[in-house]
């Protein structure tokens, strides 16, 4: 066989190839959203599906799918079509702490899903209702120590970065505080405003001004260092050295999805990550863009995975 007949299958499946990749998307792509409208994760996703959507030249529509702590929109991605058009905008409880919580799961994130940029990295403040009588962390854990159990905290389902920063609180402070779970970050919001629950770990994206109108009382930030967004709180670390909760989300597509799809898909998100507006939008609620490679992203979700698989034992988590 000469060398042109070996060579010719080659340089027609090229163009296919190419044609292939430029061509995509050829029609909407669905971002979803494991948590109800109105929570911290939906707002980033819906600052960020209009600038991919004008890159990409096809709609980003975000679809609330909530539940399970942000396990059941992320299976429902794990398990669709690898071809770039379901997207899911995960957070730490679905992708680095369900496995833990369940080991039924049905996906595993690094095997069923593709990681393609770590969106941003997510601040949380202990907050309380007015009318619980402690003015800082010391005075919280002090009552709560003497409550024995009668104060509790929402959050936005289990496995997700508020009960994780709950739980974490209990085990190194040795306090017992109930947890009551709710089914994403506004339903847990709408708990604490009302007086429903005690306290919580809510996340600034959505806490912020309810903290300076007064609906609520902010405490303290769970993460290592201050944060520039309300400068004046401390650290939960600065009485419980050590301590460090911070939440964060990314997107991420079906495993199997084609890697020309990936890129694309990396480099629209990330230029909507960079984009002037957003950056403002996003710093002005305390949240901190990111925009990480896929590899980065992958490792990231592997230390995370790890990092919280050790309080999720030591401190006997359960899916209640």
């Amino acid at each position: 066989m000469n060398k042109s007949a070996i060579l010719l299958p080659l340089l027609l499946v090229s163009p296919v190839l190419t044609a292939a990749a430029q061509q995509y998307p050829v029609k909407p792509v669905r971002m979803v959203v494991p948590f109800p409208p109105g929570g911290p994760t939906d707002i980033v996703a819906r600052l960020m599906a209009p600038k991919m959507a004008e890159a990409l030249g096809q709609q980003v529509v975000v679809e609330n799918r909530g539940g399970a702590g942000g396990a059941i929109g992320t299976e429902q991605v794990a398990k669709s079509a690898p071809d770039g058009y379901t997207i899911v905008m995960g957070t730490i409880g679905g992708l680095a702490v369900a496995k833990s919580l369940n080991p039924k799961l049905g996906y595993d994130t690094l095997r069923d899903l593709a990681p393609i940029t770590q969106s941003v990295s997510v601040t949380s403040v202990m907050v309380t209702h007015p009318s619980v009588p402690a003015k800082n962390v010391k005075e919280l854990l002090a009552l709560a120590k003497r409550g024995g159990g009668k104060l509790n905290y929402a959050s936005s389902g289990n496995g997700t970065i508020t009960h994780l920063a709950g739980e974490l609180l209990k085990l190194m402070a040795k306090v017992d505080i109930t947890h009551v779970p709710y089914k994403g970050g506004a339903p847990a919001l709408v708990a604490l405003v009302s007086g429903e629950v005690d306290m919580s770990y809510e996340n600034s994206l959505i806490i912020t001004p309810h903290i300076r109108s007064g609906k609520v009382k902010g405490l303290a930030v769970t993460s290592a260092k201050r944060s520039a967004l309300l400068p004046d709180l401390p650290t939960i670390a600065e009485t419980l050295p050590g301590y460090s909760a911070s939440g964060w989300y990314g997107l991420l597509a079906p495993a199997a999805t084609p890697k020309h799809v990936i890129a694309r898909l990396h480099t629209e998100a990330v230029k909507a990550l960079r984009a002037p507006d957003i950056i403002e939008k996003l710093s002005g609620q305390g949240a901190e863009p990111v925009a990480s490679t896929p590899e980065e992203f992958t490792a990231f979700i592997r230390s995370e995975t790890e990092k919280w698989a050790n309080l999720v034992k030591a401190a006997n988590m359960r899916t209640d």
